[in-house]
Protein backbone atom coordinates (compact mmCIF):
# COMPACT_ATOMS: atom_id res chain seq x y z
CA UNK A 1 0.00 0.00 0.00
CA UNK A 2 0.76 3.48 -0.84
CA UNK A 3 0.58 5.87 1.76
CA UNK A 4 1.20 9.55 1.57
CA UNK A 5 0.98 12.12 4.11
CA UNK A 6 0.37 16.01 3.16
CA UNK A 7 -0.77 19.16 5.60
CA UNK A 8 -2.33 21.92 4.45
CA UNK A 9 -2.13 25.01 6.35
CA UNK A 10 -1.72 28.81 6.01
CA UNK A 11 -2.72 31.51 7.58
CA UNK A 12 -6.44 32.52 9.23
CA UNK A 13 -9.11 32.42 7.10
CA UNK A 14 -7.37 30.59 4.33
CA UNK A 15 -9.76 28.55 2.94
CA UNK A 16 -8.41 25.39 4.64
CA UNK A 17 -12.38 23.82 5.35
CA UNK A 18 -13.20 24.21 1.72
CA UNK A 19 -10.12 22.71 0.07
CA UNK A 20 -10.71 19.46 2.28
CA UNK A 21 -13.96 18.88 0.69
CA UNK A 22 -12.28 19.55 -2.93
CA UNK A 23 -9.56 17.71 -2.13
CA UNK A 24 -11.74 14.49 -0.88
CA UNK A 25 -13.93 14.79 -4.18
CA UNK A 26 -10.78 15.16 -6.66
CA UNK A 27 -8.56 11.82 -5.48
CA UNK A 28 -11.30 9.96 -4.43
CA UNK A 29 -11.89 9.88 -7.67
CA UNK A 30 -8.20 9.06 -8.81
CA UNK A 31 -8.63 6.13 -7.03
CA UNK A 32 -6.95 7.71 -3.33
CA UNK A 33 -8.72 6.69 -0.18
CA UNK A 34 -8.67 10.12 1.57
CA UNK A 35 -8.27 10.43 5.09
CA UNK A 36 -8.26 13.54 7.47
CA UNK A 37 -6.82 14.51 10.42
CA UNK A 38 -8.90 17.05 11.73
CA UNK A 39 -7.43 20.83 12.89
CA UNK A 40 -6.27 20.10 16.63
CA UNK A 41 -6.21 23.84 18.02
CA UNK A 42 -9.87 24.10 16.99
CA UNK A 43 -10.73 20.65 18.71
CA UNK A 44 -8.72 21.37 21.56
CA UNK A 45 -10.45 25.62 22.22
CA UNK A 46 -13.41 24.04 21.51
CA UNK A 47 -13.26 21.58 24.92
CA UNK A 48 -12.07 24.58 26.69
CA UNK A 49 -8.24 23.94 26.24
CA UNK A 50 -6.84 27.19 24.80
CA UNK A 51 -3.58 29.41 25.36
CA UNK A 52 -5.59 31.28 27.61
CA UNK A 53 -6.68 29.09 29.94
CA UNK A 54 -3.20 27.15 29.80
CA UNK A 55 -0.77 28.50 31.76
CA UNK A 56 0.93 29.99 28.27
CA UNK A 57 1.01 29.51 24.57
CA UNK A 58 4.15 27.98 24.96
CA UNK A 59 2.24 25.48 26.94
CA UNK A 60 -0.89 24.92 24.54
CA UNK A 61 1.21 24.48 21.46
CA UNK A 62 2.98 21.46 23.17
CA UNK A 63 -0.19 19.94 24.32
CA UNK A 64 -1.66 20.35 20.43
CA UNK A 65 1.35 19.17 19.43
CA UNK A 66 1.48 15.94 20.91
CA UNK A 67 -1.93 15.82 20.07
CA UNK A 68 -1.41 16.06 17.03
CA UNK A 69 1.06 13.49 16.81
CA UNK A 70 -0.95 10.81 18.60
CA UNK A 71 -3.67 11.37 16.04
CA UNK A 72 -1.17 11.00 13.48
CA UNK A 73 -0.04 7.82 14.59
CA UNK A 74 -3.97 6.51 14.53
CA UNK A 75 -4.34 7.22 11.44
CA UNK A 76 -1.30 5.71 10.32
CA UNK A 77 -1.90 2.92 12.47
CA UNK A 78 -5.73 2.29 10.81
CA UNK A 79 -4.41 3.30 7.33
CA UNK A 80 -2.52 0.31 7.58
CA UNK A 81 -5.04 -2.52 8.13
CA UNK A 82 -6.97 -1.08 4.61
CA UNK A 83 -7.02 -2.90 1.65
CA UNK A 84 -6.17 -0.48 -0.67
CA UNK A 85 -3.93 0.11 -3.01
CA UNK A 86 -3.41 4.29 -2.31
CA UNK A 87 -4.22 6.10 0.86
CA UNK A 88 -3.93 9.91 1.00
CA UNK A 89 -3.33 11.27 5.00
CA UNK A 90 -4.24 15.11 4.47
CA UNK A 91 -3.51 16.48 7.51
CA UNK A 92 -5.02 19.83 8.93
CA UNK A 93 -2.32 21.72 9.95
CA UNK A 94 0.56 19.74 10.90
CA UNK A 95 3.14 19.23 14.14
CA UNK A 96 5.23 22.09 13.03
CA UNK A 97 3.07 24.51 12.86
CA UNK A 98 2.99 25.01 16.49
CA UNK A 99 6.28 27.00 15.83
CA UNK A 100 4.91 29.71 14.75
CA UNK A 101 3.02 30.44 18.18
CA UNK A 102 5.87 29.62 20.28
CA UNK A 103 9.12 31.34 22.24
CA UNK A 104 12.17 29.95 20.59
CA UNK A 105 12.67 28.67 24.46
CA UNK A 106 9.37 27.33 24.51
CA UNK A 107 9.92 25.56 20.93
CA UNK A 108 13.37 24.00 22.29
CA UNK A 109 11.77 22.30 25.17
CA UNK A 110 8.81 21.06 22.81
CA UNK A 111 11.21 19.14 20.72
CA UNK A 112 13.12 17.64 23.62
CA UNK A 113 9.72 16.52 25.36
CA UNK A 114 8.89 14.64 22.25
CA UNK A 115 11.73 13.57 21.67
CA UNK A 116 12.39 14.80 18.15
CA UNK A 117 14.26 17.00 16.05
CA UNK A 118 12.62 19.77 14.17
CA UNK A 119 14.01 17.92 10.59
CA UNK A 120 12.42 14.56 12.24
CA UNK A 121 9.38 17.13 12.75
CA UNK A 122 8.96 18.98 9.95
CA UNK A 123 10.33 16.03 6.98
CA UNK A 124 7.69 13.36 8.68
CA UNK A 125 5.62 14.34 6.09
CA UNK A 126 5.31 13.55 2.40
CA UNK A 127 4.67 17.77 1.56
CA UNK A 128 3.39 20.95 2.34
CA UNK A 129 0.41 22.86 1.33
CA UNK A 130 0.48 27.07 2.83
CA UNK A 131 -2.50 28.79 1.39
CA UNK A 132 -2.11 32.63 2.13
CA UNK A 133 -4.51 34.25 4.26
CA UNK A 134 -7.29 36.14 2.77
CA UNK A 135 -5.81 39.27 4.85
CA UNK A 136 -2.90 39.38 2.22
CA UNK A 137 -4.48 40.45 -1.42
CA UNK A 138 -7.95 39.12 -0.51
CA UNK A 139 -8.76 41.79 2.31
CA UNK A 140 -12.68 42.13 1.57
CA UNK A 141 -13.12 37.87 2.42
CA UNK A 142 -11.41 38.17 5.24
CA UNK A 143 -13.41 36.84 8.42
CA UNK A 144 -13.34 35.67 12.21
CA UNK A 145 -16.74 34.89 12.16
CA UNK A 146 -17.20 31.49 10.82
CA UNK A 147 -14.35 30.29 13.44
CA UNK A 148 -14.63 30.32 17.30
CA UNK A 149 -11.29 30.07 17.22
CA UNK A 150 -9.86 32.75 15.31
CA UNK A 151 -9.21 36.14 16.88
CA UNK A 152 -6.73 37.52 15.15
CA UNK A 153 -6.85 41.28 13.33
CA UNK A 154 -5.90 41.59 9.13
CA UNK A 155 -2.71 42.70 10.31
CA UNK A 156 -1.87 39.61 13.13
CA UNK A 157 -3.27 37.14 10.36
CA UNK A 158 -0.71 38.19 7.76
CA UNK A 159 2.05 38.57 10.29
CA UNK A 160 1.26 34.61 11.27
CA UNK A 161 0.83 33.48 7.81
CA UNK A 162 4.75 34.71 7.56
CA UNK A 163 5.76 32.57 10.79
CA UNK A 164 3.92 29.64 9.26
CA UNK A 165 5.85 29.73 5.60
CA UNK A 166 9.20 30.58 8.02
CA UNK A 167 8.12 27.04 10.28
CA UNK A 168 7.91 24.84 7.37
CA UNK A 169 10.76 26.47 4.88
CA UNK A 170 13.51 24.06 4.57
CA UNK A 171 10.96 21.19 3.98
CA UNK A 172 12.18 19.38 0.48
CA UNK A 173 8.31 20.08 -1.22
CA UNK A 174 6.79 23.41 0.20
CA UNK A 175 4.56 24.96 -1.92
CA UNK A 176 2.62 28.43 -1.15
CA UNK A 177 -0.80 29.11 -3.21
CA UNK A 178 -1.59 32.87 -2.54
CA UNK A 179 -4.68 34.60 -3.67
CA UNK A 180 -3.64 36.28 -7.21
CA UNK A 181 -6.85 34.79 -8.65
CA UNK A 182 -10.33 34.45 -7.25
CA UNK A 183 -11.00 31.55 -4.24
CA UNK A 184 -12.16 28.80 -7.24
CA UNK A 185 -8.87 29.76 -8.92
CA UNK A 186 -7.03 29.29 -5.36
CA UNK A 187 -8.06 25.93 -4.48
CA UNK A 188 -8.03 24.79 -7.84
CA UNK A 189 -4.06 25.60 -8.46
CA UNK A 190 -4.00 23.68 -4.88
CA UNK A 191 -5.21 20.52 -6.56
CA UNK A 192 -3.27 20.79 -9.18
CA UNK A 193 -0.30 21.16 -6.86
CA UNK A 194 -0.90 18.43 -4.91
CA UNK A 195 -2.15 16.03 -8.20
CA UNK A 196 1.55 17.09 -9.47
CA UNK A 197 3.26 16.23 -6.35
CA UNK A 198 1.66 12.85 -6.59
CA UNK A 199 1.98 12.09 -9.95
CA UNK A 200 -1.21 12.52 -11.29
CA UNK A 201 -1.76 11.44 -14.04
CA UNK A 202 2.54 11.02 -14.37
CA UNK A 203 4.88 12.66 -11.68
CA UNK A 204 6.68 14.98 -13.90
CA UNK A 205 8.97 17.50 -12.27
CA UNK A 206 8.83 21.23 -14.12
CA UNK A 207 11.91 22.49 -13.29
CA UNK A 208 14.18 25.66 -13.72
CA UNK A 209 17.31 26.94 -12.92
CA UNK A 210 19.63 29.77 -12.95
CA UNK A 211 23.51 30.35 -12.38
CA UNK A 212 23.61 33.25 -9.39
CA UNK A 213 26.37 35.38 -7.89
CA UNK A 214 27.70 33.83 -4.97
CA UNK A 215 25.12 35.20 -2.25
CA UNK A 216 25.89 37.16 1.47
CA UNK A 217 25.09 34.12 3.08
CA UNK A 218 25.12 35.82 6.57
CA UNK A 219 21.98 38.06 4.68
CA UNK A 220 20.13 35.02 4.11
CA UNK A 221 20.41 32.95 7.29
CA UNK A 222 18.70 36.39 9.08
CA UNK A 223 15.64 35.94 6.59
CA UNK A 224 13.08 34.42 8.84
CA UNK A 225 12.20 33.17 5.65
CA UNK A 226 15.24 31.20 4.85
CA UNK A 227 16.72 27.36 6.10
CA UNK A 228 19.95 25.97 5.45
CA UNK A 229 20.44 22.38 4.71
CA UNK A 230 23.21 20.24 4.30
CA UNK A 231 23.04 17.51 1.37
CA UNK A 232 25.15 14.57 0.18
CA UNK A 233 24.15 13.51 -2.62
CA UNK A 234 25.13 10.39 -4.95
CA UNK A 235 24.61 8.79 -8.12
CA UNK A 236 24.02 5.25 -8.73
CA UNK A 237 24.67 2.78 -11.51
CA UNK A 238 21.77 2.80 -14.18
CA UNK A 239 20.60 2.00 -17.94
CA UNK A 240 21.37 4.36 -20.20
CA UNK A 241 18.32 7.63 -20.16
CA UNK A 242 17.74 7.26 -16.60
CA UNK A 243 19.38 8.75 -13.96
CA UNK A 244 19.34 7.51 -9.96
CA UNK A 245 20.68 8.90 -6.65
CA UNK A 246 20.04 9.13 -3.34
CA UNK A 247 20.54 11.77 -1.21
CA UNK A 248 20.97 12.43 2.53
CA UNK A 249 19.32 15.76 4.06
CA UNK A 250 19.48 17.53 6.74
CA UNK A 251 21.34 20.03 9.26
CA UNK A 252 23.88 19.15 11.92
CA UNK A 253 23.50 15.23 12.02
CA UNK A 254 20.03 15.00 12.11
CA UNK A 255 19.22 13.75 8.37
CA UNK A 256 16.40 12.05 6.27
CA UNK A 257 17.16 9.67 3.33
CA UNK A 258 15.62 9.62 -0.21
CA UNK A 259 16.09 7.52 -3.61
CA UNK A 260 15.25 9.53 -6.84
CA UNK A 261 14.86 8.32 -10.34
CA UNK A 262 14.37 10.73 -13.34
CA UNK A 263 13.60 10.35 -16.81
CA UNK A 264 14.35 13.05 -19.01
CA UNK A 265 11.23 14.61 -21.41
CA UNK A 266 12.08 17.82 -22.39
CA UNK A 267 14.51 20.76 -21.17
CA UNK A 268 12.57 21.68 -18.65
CA UNK A 269 10.34 18.48 -17.90
CA UNK A 270 11.25 15.73 -16.30
CA UNK A 271 9.39 12.37 -14.83
CA UNK A 272 10.85 12.12 -11.48
CA UNK A 273 10.04 9.54 -8.86
CA UNK A 274 11.54 9.98 -5.17
CA UNK A 275 10.59 7.37 -2.54
CA UNK A 276 11.97 7.92 0.96
CA UNK A 277 14.52 5.58 2.38
CA UNK A 278 15.60 4.39 6.51
CA UNK A 279 18.96 4.33 7.15
CA UNK A 280 19.99 1.21 6.52
CA UNK A 281 18.13 1.43 3.13
CA UNK A 282 20.43 4.23 2.23
CA UNK A 283 23.51 2.56 3.03
CA UNK A 284 22.98 -0.56 1.06
CA UNK A 285 22.38 1.35 -2.18
CA UNK A 286 25.51 3.12 -1.72
CA UNK A 287 27.44 0.30 -2.20
CA UNK A 288 25.97 0.62 -6.02
CA UNK A 289 27.22 3.93 -6.61
CA UNK A 290 28.71 5.43 -9.75
CA UNK A 291 32.32 4.49 -9.55
CA UNK A 292 32.68 7.12 -11.69
CA UNK A 293 31.09 10.42 -10.05
CA UNK A 294 32.12 11.63 -6.51
CA UNK A 295 29.29 12.08 -3.80
CA UNK A 296 28.18 16.20 -4.38
CA UNK A 297 27.87 18.08 -0.95
CA UNK A 298 26.17 21.32 -1.16
CA UNK A 299 24.33 23.61 1.28
CA UNK A 300 21.05 24.18 0.07
CA UNK A 301 19.06 27.28 1.40
CA UNK A 302 15.79 27.15 1.35
CA UNK A 303 13.56 30.48 0.44
CA UNK A 304 10.15 31.13 0.56
CA UNK A 305 9.53 34.79 -1.81
CA UNK A 306 6.54 36.02 -3.29
CA UNK A 307 4.37 32.58 -3.05
CA UNK A 308 7.24 30.86 -4.46
CA UNK A 309 9.71 28.52 -3.42
CA UNK A 310 13.55 28.84 -4.17
CA UNK A 311 16.31 25.94 -3.32
CA UNK A 312 19.78 28.24 -3.58
CA UNK A 313 22.72 25.28 -4.16
CA UNK A 314 26.10 26.70 -2.24
CA UNK A 315 28.86 24.38 -3.48
CA UNK A 316 32.13 24.36 -1.89
CA UNK A 317 34.33 23.98 -4.93
CA UNK A 318 32.68 27.83 -6.57
CA UNK A 319 33.45 30.99 -4.31
CA UNK A 320 31.75 33.26 -6.97
CA UNK A 321 28.72 31.38 -7.62
CA UNK A 322 25.82 29.26 -7.08
CA UNK A 323 23.09 27.76 -8.59
CA UNK A 324 19.12 28.37 -7.64
CA UNK A 325 16.23 26.02 -8.85
CA UNK A 326 12.89 26.50 -8.68
CA UNK A 327 9.79 24.07 -9.24
CA UNK A 328 6.81 25.00 -11.12
CA UNK A 329 2.97 23.87 -11.84
CA UNK A 330 3.46 25.42 -15.24
CA UNK A 331 6.16 25.53 -17.83
CA UNK A 332 4.84 29.79 -18.54
CA UNK A 333 4.72 30.18 -14.35
CA UNK A 334 6.38 34.01 -14.36
CA UNK A 335 9.32 34.07 -11.73
CA UNK A 336 10.10 36.60 -9.26
CA UNK A 337 13.53 36.48 -7.36
CA UNK A 338 14.30 37.56 -3.77
CA UNK A 339 16.29 40.82 -3.81
CA UNK A 340 19.14 38.87 -2.37
CA UNK A 341 19.43 36.55 -5.64
CA UNK A 342 21.59 38.59 -8.24
CA UNK A 343 21.04 36.24 -11.51
CA UNK A 344 23.28 35.58 -14.17
CA UNK A 345 21.67 33.93 -16.71
CA UNK A 346 19.63 30.95 -16.82
CA UNK A 347 20.99 27.38 -17.23
CA UNK A 348 17.62 25.16 -17.04
CA UNK A 349 19.00 23.60 -20.70
CA UNK A 350 22.97 24.00 -19.68
CA UNK A 351 24.05 20.13 -18.92
CA UNK A 352 27.56 22.15 -17.37
CA UNK A 353 25.30 22.77 -14.50
CA UNK A 354 23.57 19.57 -13.23
CA UNK A 355 24.25 17.94 -10.12
CA UNK A 356 25.01 14.08 -12.63
CA UNK A 357 27.52 16.90 -14.13
CA UNK A 358 29.61 18.54 -11.30
CA UNK A 359 29.93 14.92 -9.66
CA UNK A 360 31.89 14.22 -12.88
CA UNK A 361 34.61 17.61 -12.25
Amino acid sequence: MQLTKIVITGGPCAGKSTAMSWIGENFSKLGYTVLFVPETATELITGGIAPWTCGSQDDFQTCLAKLQLAKEEVFTQAASTMKVEKVLMVCDRGALDARAYMTREGYSDMLRGLGQTEVELRDGYDAIFHLVTAARGAEAYYTTQNNTARTETPAEARELDDRVIAAWTGHPHLRVIDNSTDFAGKIKRLIAEIASFLGEPEPYEIERKFLVEYPDLEELVQNQHCQRVEIIQTYLKTADGVEMRVRQRGLDGDYTYYLTTKRRISDVKRVEVEKRLSKDEYLRHLMDADPDCRPVRKDRYCLTYEGQYFELDVYPFWQDKAVVEIELCDETTPIAFPPELRVIREVTDDPAYKNAALARR
